[in-house]
């Protein structure tokens, strides 16, 4: 049975572009004074197999254009997936009829015009991979069988995973920009459980890149999970108590991930941010610098521009600990008297310089005694005040060696205080998402567990 649909391409920037310029001369016929279009096309493939049995095969095409018109300071938006004359034509009328309906914003408005992108360096961002359903069927089941073969006790799994992807993105507005991001996304992760008893515990792994030959071979993805599940086994749980704690770097973006939010305009305007008015001050330990860094070549967050064609641009975030800057795109800049930082749809590439020459396994060396927390649970972050509470397990360090594994506890401190108590950032750089930093040792939390 051939799981492979008719080959279909994306279509080029010469097909798209003329539906951008139509949409925003539509607007300007509509009486708006201001407009801004976004149209995106894409392409992927899916697949997952289970115990070694195909489980879903999915073939995905898509594309859709939204249109965002002003008529002074109000604003409405509409969308479509039909790029026809007619549907453009009723989209338009539909966004206009909303502006006109809405009241007035005086923070509404394109950003400022002398700040539009002029430069767009080849970021190498697209790398086409033409598998076929069959091919990555069989790359799945080699990663999953890699995954039992890692440990005799690794008996079930709950699937591996191939996608790919492919994506054009095409912005213009009404200061003449255009831009366009083609960019390519491809993973395989395998998710391994090991059983021992009554026991049951989970594993983990995945690749990502924008490259396929980039990605790590599907046998060390499948290995790792197993050995991850395996290593689980025998989890318990431990006292009560204040100790170190250490963050792989996988699990340590998420604590940068949390500085990137605080930090966001959405939440500095809404004052919903313990680091409000910070800039300037220390929030890190004074051994912590990091930049953001739009242009490296295959990176998940490079680009040249912004949501909004705002040209990015290497930024110093934290200097010595030391806050350096906001994200903000223009409407959150203009509602704190600011102008954007280029920043509209987030950061690109926060980039976490190492302190420590070593990775995880020197790190616990290093710690001596304390929890190396592997996942993390729930969603115990109140951004206003930084207070930070999370389901936890891992591993118990003694002597600076793994002890047993643990479960069923949780971590608990301020972010203020996590992020001041920052000893070591180690040189295993995770460099699979928008966030690149090693492992991060913690001098102290609070550990919720057992009553002691």
């Amino acid at each position: 049975m051939t799981h492979q649909p008719p080959a279909v391409s994306l279509p080029s920037v010469a097909e798209l572009q003329p539906r951008l310029a139509q949409a925003l001369e539509l607007a300007k016929r509509g009486g708006a004074s201001a407009a801004e279009a976004h149209l995106g096309a894409s392409r992927g493939l899916s697949v997952n197999v289970r115990m070694g049995e195909v489980e879903s095969v999915q073939f995905q095409r898509d594309r859709d254009l939204s249109v965002t018109v002003y008529f002074g300071q109000r604003t409405g938006s509409a969308s479509t997936t039909d790029l026809s004359e007619a549907a453009l034509a009723r989209t338009i009328e539909a966004a206009c009829a909303i502006a006109k309906a809405g009241g007035e914003d005086p923070c509404m408005g394109l950003a400022d015009a002398e700040l539009m992108a002029k430069d767009f360096p080849d970021l190498d961002l697209s790398h086409p991979w033409e598998v076929s359903a069959e091919t990555a069927i069989e790359m799945a089941r080699e990663a999953e069988a890699a995954a039992f073969a890692a440990d005799k006790r690794v008996t079930q799994s709950e699937g591996a995973s191939v996608d790919t992807r492919h994506s054009l993105h095409l912005y213009a507005n009404t200061h003449g920009f255009f831009g366009q991001r083609d960019a390519t996304d491809h993973s395989m992760g395998v998710a391994a459980i090991a059983v021992q008893g009554e026991a049951m515990q989970l594993g983990h792994w995945y690749t990502t890149s924008r490259r396929a030959a980039d990605l790590e071979a599907g046998a060390a993805v499948g290995r790792k999970a197993g050995e991850r599940a395996a290593a689980r086994l025998g989890a318990r749980g431990i006292a009560t108590r204040t100790a170190p704690v250490l963050f792989p770097a996988e699990v340590a973006r998420g604590l940068f991930g949390h500085f990137i939010g605080a930090i966001s305009g959405g939440a500095l305007h809404r004052r919903a941010s313990f680091l409000l008015n910070k800039l300037g001050e220390p929030v890190f330990a004074s051994r912590v610098n990091a930049r953001q860094l739009p242009f490296i070549p295959r990176a998940a967050g490079s680009s040249a521009y912004d949501q909004e064609g705002v040209a990015t641009r290497e930024r110093v975030l934290l200097d010595q600990g030391v806050l350096g800057g906001y994200l903000l795109g223009s409407y959150s800049a203009r509602k704190m008297g600011m102008t954007s930082t280029g920043n509209a749809g987030g950061i690109f590439n926060l980039v976490v310089d190492s302190t420590f020459a070593g990775g995880l396994e020197a790190l616990a060396r290093e710690m001596g005694e304390g929890l190396i927390v592997t996942d993390l649970m729930g969603q115990g972050v109140n951004n206003v005040t930084g207070d930070y509470s999370r389901g936890a397990s891992g591993f118990w360090v003694e002597n600076g060696a793994i002890a047993f594994p643990v479960q069923e506890v949780t971590i608990a401190g301020n972010l203020s205080t996590i992020f001041q108590g920052i000893q070591a950032i180690g040189d295993d750089v995770d460099t699979r998402g928008g966030v690149r930093c090693g492992s991060v040792l913690v001098e102290s939390m609070m550990i919720a567990g057992e009553a002691g």
